[in-house]
């Protein structure tokens, strides 16, 4: 079948696509900027990427009118600007229309579990673009979860971040909310079995896995297979306001999804009965394995995707292309170049820069500046990096965003997302003669740019002398 796939640089579409390639599918990726995309492992034949923007119709005629099948996986929930429900309304209005205007016969989205009689804002949105898209004249077969549990999972990682970071924990009540978490592996599996699945044509399916928890239960579940002792104690005195911030300083996500998890976290998510599961022949996974597989790809250095990749920063919703050209008028630059011993020992390096391994020296100094950027609304140092050893364009790199990552060429450049008065790119590249160029720019904006320009500079000095002295280093050899 020829199947559209859309929100492809997200958690969920990362995981879906290798998987209907497998399966012998033709799939059109429709991103929003081809850069942040990393499509080269796969084969041209079976693949097709265009450029489209939901919340712009016109863009929308790069979709192909002999489509099979579309699957609907957008969301705008960690928006930091407009009304989120808004936006998701049009864009599965526009989506909408232009499939029906393709010969395509099914569309399946993925939704959350909206049971409950008072819904919060994320699952009413949710709940309402089901409703556009099935106002329609092709089959909406709609699969509603709740916390998915997989490596690289905002679920995962936010409960990761907490139990391994927090040995006690003085928690908001609705820990006490019953849920039913799924493995990201069974919710490929139902994705993938719907489809031209004539019995599941314009029916809503819950899925969830056999366990039904509390937060909490999750929470010391995952301590017992960390092999960590955890205790917790829910108070009744936490806000959602404070909630939220509690959330958003001990984990990686930034305040406005927190803002949305909470909220969503006090409503009860537990699936109404079905027989999806024996239908398409799934064996559904207990919550404890869900964790223990999650860490195997983990210790293999195998997650395929993050939720941290997917969820940028507002000023690239016009694509990382238009920042790729290093801008070089009204631009402070800190340019340091060095000879190195070993080129593919300097360029591992490089490409293991941040996350685990550190920015290689004055790690304390980053680490007072993401949690400066933390207090100040930004990401923080917290997001890491999704593996160890590989970059592609689009990553997210502690507080930076990797621009350009091309091995070939032996560049690496970064975009700041932390939050500054201008706008910072910083570049690493080794030329033919194993000439290394280490590059700081900062554009400021107006005088505040500036002065923090001068300000930090006693800093940059330390900072980037060491950090280019320690890539340019041989690598020890043990014997």
């Amino acid at each position: 079948m020829k199947v559209l796939l859309t929100g492809v640089t997200g958690y969920i579409a990362q995981r879906l696509l290798p998987v209907l390639l497998a399966n012998g599918h033709e799939v059109i990726c429709c991103v929003r900027d081809k850069k942040r995309f990393n499509y080269k492992n796969y084969s041209a034949q079976s693949i097709t990427v265009i450029e489209a923007d939901f919340l712009n119709k016109e863009s929308l005629k790069q979709i192909p009118d002999d489509i099979d099948v579309a699957y609907y996986l957008i969301h705008s929930m960690a928006t930091q600007t407009g009304d989120f429900e808004n936006m998701e309304e049009i864009c599965a209005a526009n989506f909408k229309t232009r499939i029906e205007q393709t010969r395509a016969k099914q569309v399946i989205y993925l939704s959350g579990i909206s049971n409950a009689d008072e819904l919060s804002k994320h699952l009413t949105s949710r709940k309402n673009v089901e409703t556009v898209l099935s106002e329609s004249s092709f089959a909406l077969t709609t699969l509603k979860a709740g916390i998915i549990v997989g490596s690289g999972s905002a679920s995962f990682e936010i409960i990761r971040d907490l139990v391994e970071k927090l040995p006690f924990m003085i928690t908001p009540s609705w820990l006490k909310t019953k849920c039913q978490p799924i493995a990201i592996r069974n919710v490929i599996e139902f994705l993938i079995g719907v489809i031209g699945k004539n019995e599941t044509y314009n029916k809503s399916y819950d899925i969830g896995g056999p366990d039904i928890l509390s937060y909490k239960e999750m929470l010391l579940q995952f301590a017992k297979i960390r092999g960590l002792k955890r205790r917790i104690v829910i108070v009744p005195v936490m806000t959602p306001k404070i909630s939220s911030y509690w959330l958003y300083f001990v984990t990686a996500t930034s305040f406005a999804l927190a803002k949305n998890l909470v909220n969503s976290m006090k409503i009860e998510v537990v699936c109404k009965p079905n027989n999806l599961a024996i239908l398409l022949g799934i064996e559904l996974i207990k919550y404890e394995r869900s964790i223990e597989m999650a860490f195997d790809k983990i210790e293999q250095n195998q997650v395929i995707s993050s939720w941290k990749d997917a969820q940028t920063s507002e000023i690239f919703n016009g694509g990382l292309s238009k920042y790729i050209e290093v801008p070089v008028n009204g631009c402070f630059k800190d340019v340091r170049t060095i000879k190195v011993d070993n080129g593919d020992d300097s360029l591992n390096k490089i490409w293991a820069i941040g996350g685990k391994t550190g920015w290689y020296y004055g790690n304390w100094l980053w680490k007072i500046r993401g949690f400066l950027d933390k207090l100040g609304g930004g990401v923080g140092m917290r997001r890491g990096r999704k593996s160890d050893t590989e970059l592609v364009s689009g990553d997210a790199l502690d507080f930076w965003r990797v621009l350009l990552a091309n091995k070939d060429e032996k560049r690496l450049l970064l975009y700041a997302e932390m939050k500054l008065p201008g706008e910072a790119w910083l570049e690493f590249k080794i030329d033919k003669n194993d000439i290394l160029t280490q590059t700081a720019t900062f554009r400021p904006l107006g005088v505040l740019g500036r002065l923090y320009w001068y300000s930090v500079l006693p800093f940059h000095g330390l900072i980037f002398k060491g950090m280019i002295s320690k890539i340019a280093e041989p690598l020890k050899v043990l014997h």
